[in-house]
């Protein structure tokens, strides 16, 4: 997968996160953790790592002026944080809302620099 699909792919993640925790705040679900949280986790958790080596590789050989490695690794940490905490109501909404935007704010800018090159 390149570069750009991995970043495509956790864009969307990021609406189906924002999606889920807004469905579980509405439906006061509580889930179960080793049925619906860790399977998810567990899936996109290395992809997120993944994408993460492979964004920080990319800007060290196509160093940017408004990029930077620190970005990458902030998305990183902000995404693995979005993956569990999309399922729990007791989250708060504002920083769940805050962490989803800035990942997806360092994912399309990403994204726009990788239809350039």
């Amino acid at each position: 997968m390149t570069l750009y699909q991995q970043t495509t792919a956790l864009l969307e993640v990021c609406e189906g996160c924002l999606t889920r925790f807004f469905t579980m705040r509405e439906q006061a679900a509580v889930p179960d953790f080793f049925t619906d949280v860790k399977p998810f986790a567990d899936e996109w958790q290395p992809q997120v790592n993944d994408w993460a080596q492979a964004a920080t590789a990319w800007l060290a050989d196509h160093p940017q002026k408004y990029m930077h490695a620190v970005q990458i690794e902030s998305a990183k940490e902000g995404l693995n944080q979005v993956i569990v905490q999309s399922f729990y109501k007791e989250t708060s909404k504002k920083r769940f809302t805050d962490t989803v935007f800035a990942a997806r704010y360092t994912l399309n800018s990403l994204q726009k620099l990788l239809e350039v090159q």
